[in-house]
C-alpha cells in the first residue's frame, strides 16, 4: 500500500510493506534503477547513497530498542529523494512513520506544514532519526552510570548482566554508525548537492549530530572496557580472599585432624590409659590451633 500526502508541489510517498505491484509502480512512474528496486525487495542492505542525475537513493541504519527496552536492534531506512518528492520504503524506523502520520493528520486538519522542499523534508526526517538515536545512546550512558555505582555491590550476577547487555548494545551501535560516518560527510562536503539552496548549514547540523554520537560511542566503549576490567579485578580479589580464608582454616585443621586420626588408631599411644587423656589431647589441640592463629596474625596473613 502506498500512502501519499501532498505539501504544495511536494509529495511524500510512504510504502510500509512494499509489494511487487508497488515496486513496479515506482519503477514505471519514477524510472528508478532496477538495482535500487531490487534493494527495496530485500533487507539488511549495507548503508549507501546512490547518486543519479534526477534522484538520490539512500539506505541508512539507525538503532532502535526492542520490546524489552533493553537491547538495541538495527532499523533500516530506505529513501528515494527527488526534486519534488520523497519516498520512504519498507518497515523503517518508527520515527519515519510517526512523522508521516503527524504530517498527514496536520494536513487533514488543514493546518500548514512548514516544509516546502524535498531537501527540507529529508532534513526533518534525518534530524528526528538522529535525535532519537542520540536519546538511545544517552540511555546507554545512563546504564554505564548505574554499572559504575553498582560495581562495588554484593550482587555480581546483576552487574555481569548489565555489563554484558551494555557492551552488546555498544557493539551494535558501533557497527551501525561507523560505516555511515563517511556517508554523512558527503552532505557537508557538497558531494551530495540536493535540490534546494542554502542547505549547507542544515547538512552541517546533521553531521554535527552524527559526530557527537560517534564521539559518545567511542567514549562509552572505553568506559565499558575499564568498568569490565575493574569488575573482573574485584571479583578476582574476592575469590582470592575467600580462598585465603579457606586455606587458613584448612591449615589450622590439618594438625588437629592428624592428632584425632592418630588417637583413633588401635595402637599403643602416650597417655592412652590415662583417665585425663581426653582433656590432655583437647588442651594440646587448642594450644596448637591458638599458636597457629597467632603465627598467621604475626605474619599478617589474617
Amino acid at each position: 500500500m502506498i500512502e501519499t500526502i501532498k505539501i504544495g508541489t511536494l509529495k511524500w510517498y510512504h510504502v510500509l510493506n512494499p509489494t511487487d505491484e508497488n515496486l513496479n509502480y515506482l519503477k514505471d512512474n519514477f524510472h528508478f534503477h532496477p538495482l535500487d528496486i531490487e534493494d527495496c525487495r530485500s533487507v539488511n542492505q549495507r548503508p549507501k547513497i546512490d547518486i543519479y542525475d534526477d534522484y538520490y537513493f539512500l539506505i541508512l541504519h539507525f538503532p532502535s530498542l526492542d520490546k524489552s527496552e533493553k537491547l538495541t536492534k538495527t532499523r533500516e531506512v530506505k529513501i528515494f529523494w527527488g526534486e519534488d518528492y520523497i519516498i520512504t520504503i519498507g518497515k523503517s524506523h518508527w520515527v519515519v512513520a510517526d512523522i508521516f502520520h503527524k504530517a498527514k493528520e496536520q494536513l487533514e486538519r488543514k493546518e500548514s506544514f512548514e516544509i516546502g522542499t524535498s531537501d527540507a523534508l529529508l532534513y526533518k526526517i534525518l534530524e528526528n532519526l538522529l535525535r532519537e538515536s542520540l536519546t538511545l545512546v544517552s540511555k546507554i550512558g545512563f546504564e554505564l552510570d548505574y554499572i559504575n555505582r553498582d560495581l562495588f555491590s554484593k550482587r555480581p550476577e546483576k552487574t555481569i548482566v548489565k555489563i554484558s547487555t551494555t557492551r552488546k548494545n555498544l557493539i551494535l551501535v558501533n557497527t551501525i554508525f561507523k560505516p555511515q560516518l563517511r556517508l554523512f560527510h558527503k552532505f557537508e562536503t557538497g558531494a551530495i548537492k540536493g535540490y534546494a539552496e542554502n542547505m549547507e548549514d542544515y547538512w552541517g547540523n546533521i553531521l554535527d549530530y552524527y559526530q557527537k554520537m560517534w564521539d559518545m560511542i567511542e567514549d562509552y566503549e572505553e568506559l565499558i572496557e575499564g568498568l569490565s576490567e575493574t569488575f573482573d579485578s574485584l571479583q578476582t580479589n574476592r575469590i582470592n580472599e575467600i580462598m585465603k580464608v579457606l586455606t587458613l582454616v584448612s591449615a589450622i585443621l590439618l594438625p588437629l585432624t592428624f592428632i584425632t586420626g592418630l588417637y583413633g588408631m588401635n595402637v599403643g599411644l602416650p597417655f592412652q590409659n590415662d583417665p585425663n587423656s581426653f582433656l590432655v589431647v583437647i588442651i594440646a589441640m587448642v594450644i596448637i590451633a591458638g599458636g597457629m592463629i597467632l603465627f598467621f596474625k604475626r605474619k599478617r596473613w589474617m
